[in-house]
């Protein structure tokens, strides 16, 4: 016995470290898994992809029975929004519900005015929670500066957070959930095309979710119609070789704009004179304004690119939603080329219904500032995005007298077109300082700077100090820039070579962007919004 005792204590021993060891995996794992605000969880990074693969296994598994198919995507989207979002789950899934109901109820509604009842109540909730966590600080902080008060917005999201499930928000600040205006917006278009009679509403509950919280575009759009893609739920999901390979290429070209071009001038220089304009002459903070025009739309399109590409590889044909916008010969032009989804939003749901251009030529010109002025306030809680879509809407009403006295579009000459751009461009640019800059008084100095320290003294050594940043900016423009003929030739050539070639250059571009990329995670730009 007594030979026995030390190695049965030896074996006990052992075994508590090994369920030591297994407890510290299970943590390990459940750490992995579980949302944590301090890991960024996006297209650009490596536990995205190992995510995205156990999609597009299951995927593969359960494509041919439909209803297993989309319980899978809708589950996985929903975990997708958990990484992303936290708790800020159970305001989609309230979204979700309450649009899927009121839907329901504004189509068996007899009469007009239950119609209208049940929709106002959809758009009165849905609204009422976006303009809750984006506008009340704003609100508060204008009426406290109005009339002198000390009114405090109480996020009331993060003390029930705090409460039940014992996490550590500050409740004095209103944290704002990650796409809310995305899918609000595109919860929004569902309500107003069933009350329209444009379509019929969908009677399960579990395939409404999946349309609403599809993981690509969730969190930053395009907007997606129901119209558009209720339909493509119900057929085979098929996927030709030539989809396949435009879908890989999408999602390479995405991560390109975004990784090599957005990431490293943005960490390289933008950011840096945004922050503090005086620091940096008229030249540099010139150079910054027309460097954020390209990363905003390497960033944001970038986005686009992989969330269309990502659900191109699973059957799904999402909307375009960038259509080289610098090359808008007007302004007009250049909102049907950027964020084209948003624009056609804002143009049936908004514009139309006050009355579009049907009520002459003044209430036109209003009717496109309200538009402008709203989607501007889409944007941010920020009197600086009021004056960029002030701004915007002051040039499309400019536009449209153009347009009006002349009768007659620009572009028709090489000329034209070519100054159209020009002139498009610079307004576009212009007005990009009052979107990126922090404050009101920031936008004035970087304007200031341009328009009364403009010489940086020896123009060369600014070049050479940002020289990778500089050779990015004019290499990136130059890609945007070339004929549709140019960029569909390499785009066909991609997706008809071999299927090894193209993992081959994906794994050129992968290893490329490793080496290249940012220390920090960068966010992309349009999930603050």
């Amino acid at each position: 016995m007594t030979a026995e005792a030390p190695a049965a204590v030896g074996d006990e021993d052992a075994t508590r470290r090994e369920r030591a060891d297994w407890k510290d995996r299970f943590r390990n794992v459940r750490s992995l898994l579980s949302y944590n605000p301090g890991q960024t969880f996006i297209f650009t990074t490596f536990s995205f992809w190992i995510f995205f693969l156990v999609v597009m296994a299951g995927f593969a598994l359960m494509h041919r029975k439909r209803a297993m198919c989309h319980t899978w995507l809708l589950l996985v989207s929903l975990y997708f929004y958990y990484r992303v979002g936290g708790l800020f789950i159970i305001l989609l899934l309230l979204t979700t519900i309450l649009t899927w109901l009121t839907a329901i109820l504004t189509e068996r509604a007899e009469r007009k005015a239950g119609k209208r009842f049940w929709l106002i109540t959809n758009i009165i909730l849905l609204l009422g929670f976006l303009s809750y966590f984006k506008y009340a600080g704003f609100i508060t902080e204008s009426i406290n500066s109005l009339f002198n008060t000390s009114l405090v917005a109480r996020d009331i999201f993060s003390s029930w957070s705090n409460t039940l499930f014992g996490t550590s928000f500050d409740v004095n600040t209103i944290i704002l959930p990650v796409g809310i205006s995305f899918f609000t917006f595109q919860a929004l278009s569902y309500s107003i095309d069933v009350y329209r009679g444009r379509m019929i509403p969908e009677r399960n509950i579990a395939d409404f979710s999946f349309y609403l919280t599809f993981f690509p575009q969730l969190v930053a759009g395009p907007i997606v119609r129901a119209s558009e893609f209720i339909p493509q739920m119900k057929g085979e999901y098929t996927i030709s070789r030539n989809e396949f390979g435009y879908g890989l290429f999408l999602i390479l070209q995405g991560l390109v704009k975004k990784m090599l071009i957005s990431d490293f001038i943005s960490a390289g220089f933008i950011d840096r004179v945004f922050d503090a304009p005086a620091l940096y002459s008229g030249f540099e903070n010139l150079l910054a304004v027309y460097g954020y025009g390209l990363q905003i739309y390497c960033d944001f399109s970038g986005y686009t690119d992989i969330a269309i590409g990502v659900a191109m590889l699973m059957g799904f044909r999402l909307p375009l939603n960038f259509n080289s916008p610098y090359k808008a010969v007007s302004i007009s032009d250049f909102w049907k080329r950027w964020h084209i989804s948003l624009s056609r939003w804002l143009k049936d749901y908004l514009y139309i219904p006050l009355g579009g251009n049907r009520k002459g030529t003044i209430r036109t010109g209003i009717n496109l500032m309200i538009t402008m002025l709203l989607g501007g306030l889409w944007h941010g809680a920020a009197t600086r995005f009021v004056v960029w879509g002030g701004l915007h809407g002051i040039a499309l009403v400019a536009d449209k007298i153009r347009m009006h006295l002349f009768r007659r579009s620009p572009g028709k000459s090489r000329a034209a077109r070519i100054t159209g751009i020009f002139l498009t461009f610079n307004f576009v640019s212009f007005a990009w300082i009052f979107f990126r800059a922090g404050t009101m008084e920031d936008a004035g100095v970087m304007l200031t700077q341009i328009f009364s320290s403009f010489t940086p003294g020896n123009y060369a050594t600014v070049l050479m100090a940002y020289l990778p940043v500089v050779v990015l900016i004019v290499s990136g423009y130059i890609m945007h820039f070339l004929p549709v003929t140019v960029k569909e030739a390499y785009r066909g050539l991609f997706i008809r070579i071999p299927l090894v070639f193209k993992f081959l250059i994906a794994a050129v571009i992968a290893v490329l962007l490793y080496k290249v990329g940012t220390d920090v995670v960068q966010p992309f730009i349009y999930f603050r919004f």
